[in-house]
Parts: C-alpha cells; sequence; structure tokens
C-alpha cells in the first residue's frame, strides 16, 4: 500500500512534466483536446513518410489522445477513465485506460515504441523489436517492427525517422478498432460474488502482408481492459492462397525491456521487471508460475552496450510454444495462436503485486469465482448417494461430486450405466442439489497404440507421469467423445478431471490427432482447452489440479502434499491452514480446493480421519472454521455428511455462519501472519464494495489462551478514517484508523482455537 501512495504521488509529480520533459515521454502540449506535435521529437513528424495516403486517412480517423492518469487506486476504486485506442499527431496509435499505455510508431513499418505504467510513469521498453515473428514453411519472418535503433540500451525519439523496415518482415497495411469481445461463452449456473468484475474495453487489429507470400496474411490483436493495468495481444495467421502452407513456429510477444539489475561480471541475481507476463498455453502446475511453458526470459546479443562483458543478462522476454505448433494450414484456413497478457505492477510489494494478479483472474476468468459448497463422495450406490443428497439438502450444501474410487465411470456409455446416473442426477436435481464427478486421463497407461511415444525410445513412457494416453490417439479421441456423451445423456453439473492435459509430446506419427512430434503439443493442447470451453458453455463445473483458468476451468488444488492427509488430525490442521495461506497469493478463495479426510486417504488409520464424525467434532469443527473462514472449499471425502443430530448441527450452523457472511469471505485475502505453531496466526478479508467491507480471521494454535494487539490493515478494505469493528458478531465497535489505514485491535483467541471480526 505504501508503494502504491509513493507511486501515487510521484504519478503527480510525472504527469506535470508528461508535456514538458521531452527526454521522458515527450508529450506536446494540449489545444483543444487536439496535440500540435507528435510524442517524439519534431525529427520524427514527416508526414506520410512511408505510410500510404489510406493508412494517413485511417490514422486521422481516430480521436486525438488526451493525456490522462487514474487518480485513484484501481485495487480500490474504479477510475474514471476506460479504455481507449486514440492517436498522437498523425504517426503514432496509443492503447490506454488511465493506468497503462501502449504506444505504436507508424512509418515505414508499425513498431511498439512504449509500454508504460501510467501511474507510477515507469517505462518498460528500452528497445524497438518486431511485434511478432512467424516461421511459414521453414522461413522466419518478422511481423512489422523497425531496425536501425543506435543503441539498444535506450530509445530516442530523434531516431525514429531515421529508422527501417527489417529486411523479410510483414509490412503494416491497415487497421481496425472494435469493443471487446468474450473469449469463452460461459453460462453461469451458481454462486457469484455480488461484486463482480466484467471485463470491457477496446481492441485494435493490425493487418499485414508480404511482399513475397501474396497468400499469407497475418493479423496482431491488442486488447485493452477497462479498470485494471492489462493488456493482451494474440497473431493470425491465414492461408488465403490455393497452396498448404505450414506454420512451424511463432513468438507473439517480443519485449526488450529495461533491465531492473545487472552487473559487469560474473555470477548475478537477475531481477524480472515489475510486470507480470502470462498466456493461456499453460498446464503442468497448480499456480501459473508453476504451469508456465512458454513465456522465455532471453539474452540479447544486439544489446552490446549493457553492463555485463559477456551480454548474457536477461533482457528480452518472448511469449512463444518452445516447439512447434507446425500447424499446416489448407487452402482458405487461419490458425491463432494463444494469448498473452502483460499485466502492468507497481513495484516489489507482494501482497500488492499478487491482488493485481487476483483482480486480473477476476476479469478474464470469471467463472472461477463460482465456488459452490460440496461433498466429496466414495460411494454411487443409490442408497448412498441419495442419502447424501438429503444430508446436503439439510445443511445447506450445494453439490455432491463422486470422488474417485466412488464407482462412478463415465467412460462407460452404455445405457444401463447411463440411466444409473441420469436417475441419481434427476434425484439430487429434484432437492435442489447439483452433483458432478470424477474422470481420470492422464496418469495412467492405455496400450502401446494409444499411448504417447518417447521420442527417444520410440515406445511408451518417460511421460510427466511416467505413462500417459496421446489425446491425439484413437483412445484420446474418443474419451472426450464418451465424456461428452455423458454429461448429455445424465445432466451432470460437474466434471473433476485428474490428470487433464499436461504437456506431453507425442512422437507417433499414427494417431489421428496430431502428424508428428512437433504439432503434437499445440493439437492436444487445443483439443483439452476446446473440450473445456464446450463445458463452460454448458454451464458445467470443473474442477482441474492444472491451470486451465483462462480456457474454463473453475478450480485447483490450493497445493498441498496428498500423504499429508494421513498424518494426525491435529498436524492436517495446522498444515493445513499453511496450504490456505501460501494458497492465495495470487488466486483467489474460490480458485482453490482444499481436502479433509473423513475416511482413511493415503493410510494413517483411525488417528488420521474424522470418522466416526460425532466423537471428532473438535477437528471437524476446526477444519471448516478454517476452510469456510478463507472462502476455501475443501473435498470433504466420505461417505455422509453427519452421523449424529450433534454432527448435523455442528454443520448446518457453519455452513449458515459461511452464507450470512459469504461475499465477504469469497473476497481477497490480505495476509496477516502465516502458522509457525509459535503463535496466533490470521488472514483478513477485503472488498471496499461490500457493507461488510473486512473479515479478518485468527487462531491459536497453543494449548492454552493468548491476548494479542493486532494491526488490522484496511486500506485494501476501502476505510480511511474510522472503521466500525465486531468481534464474533458482538456491536459494533468504533475504531480510529491511523495514518496507514491500520486498525489496533486487542484480540483473545482461546486455546487451540479461533475468533474472527468484522469491520464496516
Amino acid at each position: 500500500m505504501k508503494r502504491y501512495l509513493l507511486g501515487l504521488s510521484a504519478s503527480l509529480l510525472w504527469s506535470s512534466l508528461y508535456f514538458t520533459a521531452q527526454q521522458q515521454f515527450p508529450l506536446s502540449e494540449l489545444n483543444n483536446g487536439d496535440i500540435k506535435q507528435e510524442i517524439f521529437s519534431p525529427a520524427a513528424q514527416k508526414s506520410g513518410a512511408g505510410i500510404s495516403k489510406e493508412l494517413s486517412a485511417r490514422l486521422l480517423s481516430l480521436p486525438a489522445f488526451t493525456f490522462s492518469v487514474a487518480a485513484t487506486d484501481w485495487l480500490i476504486q474504479k477510475p474514471a477513465q476506460k479504455a481507449s485506442v486514440s492517436r498522437i499527431g498523425d504517426h503514432q496509435i496509443i492503447l490506454s485506460n488511465g493506468l497503462v499505455s501502449r504506444t505504436f510508431y507508424v512509418s515505414a513499418n508499425i513498431a511498439t515504441t512504449s509500454i508504460r505504467n501510467l501511474v507510477t510513469g515507469e517505462e518498460y521498453l528500452r528497445a524497438v523489436k518486431p511485434e511478432a515473428d512467424v516461421m511459414i514453411d521453414s522461413v522466419n519472418y518478422p511481423v512489422g517492427g523497425l531496425t536501425g535503433q543506435v543503441d539498444q540500451a535506450y530509445l530516442l525519439p530523434d531516431w525514429l525517422d531515421k529508422m527501417d523496415v527489417i529486411p523479410h518482415s510483414f509490412l503494416f497495411k491497415n487497421f481496425t478498432v472494435s469493443e471487446l469481445k468474450p473469449k469463452i461463452q460461459w453460462t453461469s449456473k451458481r454462486w457469484l460474488a455480488s461484486t463482480q468484475w466484467k471485463a470491457s474495453g477496446k481492441e485494435l487489429t493490425c493487418y499485414y502482408e508480404h511482399p513475397e507470400l501474396k497468400d499469407v496474411f497475418v493479423e496482431v490483436h491488442y486488447e485493452i481492459y477497462d479498470n485494471i493495468p492489462l493488456i493482451s495481444k494474440w497473431v493470425e495467421i491465414k492461408n488465403k492462397g490455393n497452396k498448404k502452407v505450414q506454420v512451424n513456429h511463432f513468438a507473439s510477444e517480443i519485449i526488450a525491456y529495461i533491465e531492473p539489475s545487472n552487473s559487469p561480471i560474473g555470477k548475478q541475481e537477475w531481477m524480472k521487471p515489475n510486470f507480470h507476463l502470462e498466456n493461456d498455453y499453460a498446464f503442468g502446475g497448480f499456480t501459473y508460475e508453476g504451469s508456465d511453458q512458454s513465456i522465455f526470459w532471453q539474452t540479447d546479443k544486439t544489446y552490446t552496450s549493457q553492463a555485463d562483458y559477456n551480454v548474457s543478462m536477461p533482457c528480452v522476454v518472448k511469449s512463444m510454444p518452445e516447439k512447434g505448433p507446425e500447424q499446416v494450414l489448407q487452402p482458405g484456413q487461419a490458425m491463432e495462436t494463444f494469448r498473452t497478457y502483460l499485466l502492468a505492477l507497481d513495484g516489489t510489494d507482494r501482497e500488492r503485486n499478487g491482488l493485481s494478479q487476483r483482480k486480473m483472474y477476476r476479469t478474464l476468468a470469471p467463472w472461477s469465482t463460482e465456488n459452490p459448497i460440496f461433498l466429496h463422495l466414495t460411494s454411487t450406490k443409490p442408497e448412498v448417494v441419495k442419502q447424501a443428497v438429503d444430508q446436503c439438502k439439510a445443511t445447506g450444501y450445494e453439490m455432491i461430486i463422486l470422488s474417485f474410487g466412488s464407482g462412478l465411470h463415465m467412460e462407460d456409455t452404455s445405457a444401463a450405466n447411463l440411466e444409473k446416473f441420469r436417475s441419481l442426477a434427476a434425484y439430487a436435481h429434484s432437492k435442489g442439489i447439483q452433483i458432478g464427478g470424477y474422470s481420470l486421463f492422464s496418469s495412467r497407461s492405455i496400450d502401446a497404440e494409444n499411448d504417447v511415444i518417447n521420442i527417444k525410445t520410440g515406445k511408451p513412457g518417460g511421460t510427466i507421469f511416467g505413462t500417459a494416453p496421446c489425446l491425439g490417439s484413437k483412445w484420446g479421441i474418443a474419451y472426450l467423445e464418451k465424456l461428452n456423451k455423458f454429461f448429455e445423456a445424465t445432466g451432470f453439473d460437474l466434471l473433476e478431471h485428474d490428470g487433464p492435459y499436461p504437456g506431453d509430446f507425442c512422437a507417433s506419427e499414427n494417431h489421428p490427432g496430431h502428424h508428428g512430434y512437433g504439432d503434437s503439443q499445440w493439437n492436444q493442447w487445443k483439443q483439452s482447452i476446446n473440450f473445456y470451453a464446450s463445458l463452460a458453455k454448458k454451464g458445467i463445473y470443473m474442477n482441474l489440479p492444472d491451470f486451465y483458468f483462462l480456457s474454463g476451468s473453475n478450480k485447483v488444488s490450493v497445493g498441498y502434499k496428498e500423504v499429508n492427509w494421513s498424518l494426525p488430525r491435529a498436524q492436517q490442521i495446522i498444515l493445513g491452514r499453511q496450504n490456505n495461506y501460501d494458497g492465495t497469493w495470487t488466486r483467489i478463495p474460490s480458485m482453490n480446493w482444499t481436502f479433509v479426510p473423513l475416511v482413511e486417504y493415503h493410510g494413517g488409520g483411525a488417528a488420521a480421519t474424522l470418522e466416526p464424525l460425532s466423537e471428532h467434532l473438535d477437528a471437524y469443527e476446526a477444519h471448516m472454521k478454517q476452510n469456510y473462514g478463507a472462502g476455501i472449499q475443501a473435498c470433504y471425502r466420505g461417505n455422509r455428511l453427519y452421523d449424529t443430530e450433534a454432527t448435523k448441527a455442528l454443520v448446518t450452523k457453519e455452513i449458515a455462519h459461511y452464507k450470512k457472511y459469504r461475499d465477504i469471505l469469497n473476497a481477497d485475502i490480505i495476509h496477516l501472519q502465516r502458522p509457525t505453531g509459535r503463535d496466533w496466526d490470521g488472514f483478513m478479508h477485503a472488498d471496499p464494495q461490500l457493507k461488510q467491507k473486512a473479515f479478518a480471521m485468527f487462531f491459536n494454535p497453543l494449548s492454552q489462551p493468548v491476548t494479542r494487539t493486532i494491526r488490522l490493515p484496511l486500506y485494501y478494505a476501502g476505510l480511511k478514517n474510522n472503521a466500525k469493528i465486531s468481534i464474533e458478531g458482538a456491536a459494533p465497535i468504533p475504531v480510529t484508523l491511523n495514518s496507514g489505514r491500520e486498525a489496533m485491535i486487542s484480540i483473545t483467541i482461546p486455546a487451540n482455537g479461533s475468533t474472527w471480526v468484522v469491520a464496516e
């Protein structure tokens, strides 16, 4: 928060210099909303230099850019500025929303000349690069960009008019501006947060042609979003000729960024720039950082004036697949690359940067804010399922997931199997309960014909999970068709897909879903995301232990070691709080699930499980308080929710409490103190748009009560001078906030227990 206030103060000074400091960002004076001279020096203003009359007229049709910086913290209050595509003079196009901007210079070709955090004034770009690279029929072609920059360490405006077309590059011919369009058609069928972040903004599409490739056309798309410092980008390649072409490779984003650190010699600590870069070509992990397959931080050998004598500083970042995609485009066909998202950050504050990333997911993947309350049922016996439905109805639960080992087999599309689960779904729906189940894909073997083939051995094996089926094999294609049929026939509401496609390449040349090794990863990924998008359109909820949020997934594991649930109950409770604390730095609560073993899981016997439930109400209650208090649904895995009236009363009470505060409990988490077993630990939800603006929970792992004076940070709750704080629902007490917008509160936490407060 302090970093942002400093940045906001600095931006006020910076904005006053914005029009005069030519070496910074030389915008000229404004006159009746128009601009007399361009962002760059007068030498760069040769009207029509390399621009056709048609393109020049098109540029002039854009509204003139008016410089404006957001006056409020976008994490608390939406800025007054909306996303816009406008012009600076007659040579530049700028995407801006008061928070971030991307500026293009148009002359012999088009090139990005600035990517800037408007609030802090930080410039991210040190050098001009192509807007993209595409390799077609084994020949690499730059798309846009300019060459001839005198020094790659910095960019002087006076150099631009002397720069020229990169040899063999695609040339910029035209552009269009449109409103933002949804990427995924999503049908919402369950609870959503009331303060939703809706994606809106503008799209700029740039059209390119090549003097030698007469029938291949390239489009580069940019989106800038309202209310968030976020810009996305992707490339489309079209074959309009009468012969096939092959897209061997591409880089859809290339940023020569200003290096935050450098060293002349020897090993050096390397810092990434103050932006988060992400694309939807991600798999194999619970977080984006663990799933990243295609963001590459590379050296730049053209940057010879860098401090590093070995020219080995990573100072160019590219968004591209490691191999492939090796896509064959028949006449009339086109392909789109994955989308890359650049989120401007304010500095090194972990909480603030994490909040920024979480707001990005709320904007790009609003389906991830759905958060149904579910039971993980270990049986598909009709009498057990119906009893579970009745218990869910009685206690306020909303969904049943037929767990692994329950007997559910979605690949069985026989009439008898489909009728069994259609009937159970109909019973659940009659009680207002949704139902779905588990299916295993990648961490198993089918046979030598359908498994992923290792390129080194020519045989199955050596995959991420040892052996795995190829989604492009006959079995893999049929597998997705069977799952679709199962959902159509039964009316199931959820898919828990274990082992979504994790990124394996397959060297088989006999699988119908890919031609060979080079296109195998891309094709399997496309199969996966198309499947998930189709489920999202139908309103089917998806638990996937993999980071497919930008492709329609709803939830992922919070990040736990499965065997830890075989440890004694007391250890599980504190470890579970650590998992929740650690899993919410870059993910919103509803993006996560955790685990509670009602019955034995990975061993541990009676000491690790909650059954019989009535004999372990203290542990059952502790799990529910810390999980629902964090806004995180757990896989309560067993064959029932309660076994006695006392157990039923406990579950009903905790669900009623959760639903009473559901909106604020699904708000983003501010991390207060991580569990260590030495003293209190806790977290706080904050949402300035709600009446209840903050909800904090405090836990005591010690065997005696503790009283502590705790500093409650209410900046991100939107509170400034005063707050009303209620402890466990008691009458609210007025509290004066200090200059850091913090409340000092005295809290007594019971032994091995917890307490909570609400701030308004």
